[in-house]
């Protein structure tokens, strides 16, 4: 794309035909103390390209690289080994782009992958169907509550308190502009889950019930009696996967009766990149397709019957009037969806299985070792590769100590809830099969020493 700079006539004759005397009204909304009044101090306003490249490689060492030391955050983004041939692939001509095919039906290579990518996100999660892609899991979250209200023709989602806060936090946001209502609580840090309190909450009011599977704390139940409470009640049940390769063990949401399955697909083809590119993933019953946002590729023949690809389903806002549209997220994060595909592929399902073994198993080996000290308590009854550690203090600056005896050791509570105090002592541990039998040991006396 070719810059095009503008004169000051040219902002000036712009900014009339939209009615604002200066460019500083349109950041209105924007509180002004965040915004800035003029260049940044201490930064000056021109270097040399060699300078900025110094410059920021300096800053980019001060970060402690997930691949660099021994690594256990979790809490919905995940450590996985990701096969070098998925990045080969990824960056094949034909492939490297996220973004929709406008003529899609001449784009044969990427439909079929996303066909593909639908058919294995369908089986993982245990339902008919699933869309091709949506942008990440906290807004796949949402995109499902608001597709249970059109389906029920109701506002009132009942939230477990084991959601991920960050989910809430963005479904709380949407429901500001939708006045859609949402029951939510705050987790306790103990192995029971708000089953309880989820199955006296639903009624005839409610449009969906949203279960995280495992949950926050990596805490994992049965979903099959909230299924049937929320369906004698007219309502969807809606699972939450922040971690996908778990269904390589544990019990599909679709097999015990949920309606809407969405997730987070990071864990698999898409490494750690300090904050993204994510991938939601979402898939549901067939006889709910028509209310699934984004986009469904389906297989066809062409005139001379030959094996072809097409779009079947979409409802985005880009390609239906905007009163029709069932999403108006238009960015799919297609590259991912195919890094996440390829990865799918290249494990098969006697791949994943294993992998979920694996992972299971050192995760076991380190609760093990680290429940060994002094104070530490396991919260947890089950869990699949990640588990909530109860510490004699709170967790916040044990992590912080941890990290200058370069061990990444979890995921304190009070991080993800804070202020909460009854939460303050909780760390969320994640192991996943690239964690060493060196790496557990080096936590297990970083811990120790934090602790001591």
């Amino acid at each position: 794309m070719r810059y095009l700079p503008l004169t000051q006539p040219d902002r000036q004759a712009m900014l009339a035909a939209i009615g604002a005397r200066t460019i500083d009204d349109l950041f209105v909304d924007v509180p002004s103390e965040a915004r800035l009044s003029g260049p940044i101090e201490g930064l000056p306003l021109h270097a040399s390209e060699m300078a900025v490249e110094r410059h920021f490689s300096n800053l980019a060492r001060k970060n402690m690289a997930a691949s660099h030391h021994p690594f256990f955050l979790g809490a919905g983004a995940y450590k996985h080994h990701v096969p070098a041939s998925v990045d080969h692939i990824i960056q094949r001509g034909e492939f490297l782009t996220a973004y929709t095919p406008y003529q899609p039906e001449i784009a044969q290579g990427t439909l079929q992958m996303l066909f593909e990518f639908q058919t294995q996100v369908a089986r993982l999660f245990g339902c008919d169907v699933a869309n091709a892609s949506m942008y990440d899991g906290s807004t796949a979250c949402w995109e499902a509550i608001g597709m249970a209200g059109r389906i029920t023709k109701r506002t009132k989602a009942v939230l477990s308190s084991g959601l991920h806060p960050h989910y809430v936090s963005v479904a709380k946001t949407m429901a500001k502009y939708t006045g859609d209502a949402l029951d939510t609580a705050l987790p306790e840090l103990s192995a029971k889950t708000d089953s309880e309190r989820l199955l006296a909450a639903v009624d005839t009011d409610t449009s969906c019930v949203v279960v995280q599977y495992p949950d926050i704390l990596g805490r994992i139940e049965d979903l099959s009696a909230l299924a049937a409470k929320a369906h004698e009640n007219g309502a969807l049940l809606i699972a939450v996967v922040t971690e996908p390769v778990a269904l390589g063990a544990i019990k599909s949401p679709g097999e015990m009766g949920a309606d809407i399955v969405v997730g987070e697909g990071q864990s698999l083809g898409v490494g750690l990149q300090f904050g993204g590119p994510y991938v939601g993933l979402f898939a549901c019953n067939e006889k709910f397709v028509r209310q699934m946002p984004g986009r469904l590729c389906g297989e066809t023949v062409d005139a001379e019957g030959k094996r072809g690809f097409v779009l079947t389903l979409s409802t985005r806002e880009q390609h239906i009037r905007r009163e029709k549209a069932t999403s108006n997220i238009c960015t799919n994060s297609g590259l991912c969806a195919l890094a996440f595909s390829v990865h799918m592929t290249l494990l098969g399902e006697k791949g994943l299985r294993g992998l979920a073994s694996l992972n299971h198993a050192l995760a076991v080996e380190a609760a093990g070792r680290l429940t060994q000290i002094d104070g530490v308590e396991l919260v947890n009854d089950s869990f699949f590769n990640e588990f909530t550690l109860r510490l004699p203090k709170e967790a916040r600056p044990v992590v912080r100590a941890m990290a200058d005896r370069k061990v990444l050791g979890g995921v304190s509570l009070g991080r993800l809830y804070p202020g909460v105090e009854q939460l303050e002592n909780g760390l969320v541990v994640a192991v996943t099969e690239v964690a060493t039998d060196e790496d557990i040991e080096k936590f297990t006396t970083a811990l120790q020493e934090v602790l001591a």
